[in-house]
């Protein structure tokens, strides 16, 4: 577990009311993939509730947990505090719920999903590189126009034009998923051979002005398909998207 501290302004609301307002959060790593705000309880405006007790904390210790009164709107659960902590310096901290609020901005601007990372980067790349996306011995996808996607920690995406996919095998599905480097992606099933793979293809239509160049290109699961780069089987990736 790792703790670091942003230069970041950082504010959540609920309701179109302050809850958060500090220039001085925690960035910690509960999980591997990406970091989550704590921030100093003098920096908290809403009024806090006492609630349930929860589970064990980061680094050890009890946890308490408070409802987030900010306006007419609570979020019941939404804050927790780790006075016990082993990690002295999450014990005046209050841990809120990202999910549990309306709007997070750093600085000014929007940010969903989860805290920017500081050590991920991500390039795109435009490429004459020949892509060809193979599942089951059936090329769903084929371009020499791919940007390439490089981010910290995932192997290289490989956005083609839509009208490189094959579009009939290709359904759309309902789900939505945010990235905060990225913006909002749309999803298509795959349909082949009888059967269906769930949201196998993704698509950033207005992606966020740093991602302009995925703009309505879409990707596909490396770990998923047969991929060969000038014509060279690649090895299939191990992420937790396998």
């Amino acid at each position: 577990m790792r703790v670091e501290t942003s230069p970041k302004r950082v504010r959540a609301y609920l309701g179109g009311h302050l809850v958060l307002d500090t220039t001085a959060p925690l960035l910690v790593w509960e999980r591997p993939y990406y970091p989550t705000y704590y921030v100093p309880r003098a920096d908290v405006v809403a009024e806090l509730r006492p609630a349930r007790a929860a589970g064990p904390s980061p680094g050890g210790g009890g946890a308490e947990l408070f409802d987030v009164k900010a306006g007419p709107n609570t979020a019941d659960g939404a804050a927790c505090v780790f006075p016990h902590s082993e990690i002295e310096a999450l014990r005046d901290a209050v841990r809120i719920e990202w999910s549990a609020m309306d709007e997070w901005l750093e600085e000014d601007e929007p940010v969903y999903t989860h805290p920017r990372d500081p050590h991920t980067r991500v390039d795109i790349l435009a490429s004459s590189r020949h892509v060809r996306a193979e599942v089951d011995g059936v090329t769903i996808a084929e371009s020499s126009q791919p940007r390439i996607l490089y981010e910290t920690g995932l192997p290289p995406r490989y956005y083609l034009p839509m009208s490189h996919y094959r579009l009939q095998l290709l359904k759309p599905s309902e789900r939505r998923t945010h990235c905060p480097y990225k913006g909002t992606a749309e999803y298509f099933h795959l349909e082949l051979g009888g059967r269906r793979e769930e949201d196998f293809v993704w698509v950033y239509r207005a992606p966020l002005p740093e991602s302009q160049k995925i703009a309505g290109l879409a990707a596909f699961y490396n770990e998923k398909v047969d991929l060969y780069l000038d014509g060279r089987l690649q090895p299939r990736p191990r992420t937790h998207f396998g």
